[in-house]
């Protein structure tokens, strides 16, 4: 379907107040974006005492104590503090049918109550704006990925604007421009263990609380209260391995310069190479970022 006739059956089958209220919605839903991408590049010095109280919290989920808290100037670092903790391929051990014996590591329970915990998110998520599209697409086709306006106009339901708006834009811009690039620039000092990635996983963090905040999901309060433990964390500081006895925490960053993403529609961000590097870190590191 040629895109004005992807337009006209939109108009034929959306109501105009319909439509009108999706473009509120997306309106709305770019400034909770921009709020998230804030948190998500923020280069404050980190709010210690609430992400020690949010991580202690995470441990009292999985059954351990308030651990002692290290905290490091940058992910390189942290490398001398993290000897024994699991890598991604122990953990994969733990999801098989036959699982190692003893006790899982605390990052193994970490993984599996934030799996659960998206899985319930997604399953509170309902609303009538959310799906009002009865326009069809072809089988085994993705949605067409447009500008938003013109996507809702097109028919577009606003669910999917707003996967790839918010969900979709803030991972490009925090996840592939960051994360992961500085995760890759460590690789050269062996395997590094499972870590999350406090302020960077705001790409995940900020879609479910725009849900919640535009009235498109209701979490049970467990759920909201687990989902608010991870905002806090996104909101105040980097980097976080956890161990058993002891949870290595990375400071923000000290500098971190991006320019826009060459034909984004959704206000991504890459790095911005040159003028002494993308990232640097309050201990000095520079990682080498590839694009």
């Amino acid at each position: 379907m040629t895109a004005p006739a992807r337009h006209q059956a939109a108009r034929d089958v959306i109501p105009a107040r319909t439509l009108e209220s999706s473009v509120e919605h997306w309106l709305a839903a770019m400034e909770i974006r921009r709020e998230w991408l804030d948190h998500g590049l923020s280069t404050t010095p980190a709010d210690r005492a609430g992400a020690e109280d949010r991580l202690t919290a995470i441990y009292a989920r999985h059954s351990r104590p308030r651990p002692r808290f290290r905290w490091v100037d940058s992910p390189r670092q942290a490398l001398s503090s993290l000897t024994g903790l699991p890598t991604h391929d122990v953990l994969q051990r733990w999801v098989m049918p036959r699982r190692p014996p003893g006790v899982p590591p605390l990052a193994s329970d970490i993984a599996a109550g934030l799996s659960r915990l998206h899985g319930a998110l997604d399953d509170a998520v309902s609303h009538p704006d959310l799906d009002p599209s009865r326009l069809r697409r072809e089988k085994g086709k993705p949605w067409p990925v447009l500008p938003p306006l013109e996507a809702l106009d097109a028919g577009v339901p606003l669910r999917e604007v707003l996967r790839q708006g918010v969900r979709d834009a803030l991972r490009t811009s925090l996840a592939d421009g960051f994360y992961l690039p500085v995760r890759a620039a460590l690789s050269a000092y062996g395997r590094l263990p499972v870590a999350w990635y406090g302020q960077q996983e705001a790409h995940w963090i900020g879609y479910y609380d725009l849900l919640r905040r535009l009235g498109f999901a209701r979490y049970r309060p467990a759920d909201a209260d687990h989902l608010d433990d991870w905002a806090m964390l996104a909101r105040s500081c980097g980097w976080w391995w956890p161990g058993e006895d002891v949870c290595v925490v990375v400071e923000r960053p000290a500098v971190i310069r991006t320019e826009p993403v060459p034909g984004g529609w959704h206000g991504q961000v890459r790095p911005r190479q040159g003028g002494g590097g993308p990232v640097e870190y309050r201990d000095g590191w520079r990682p080498l970022l590839n694009r």
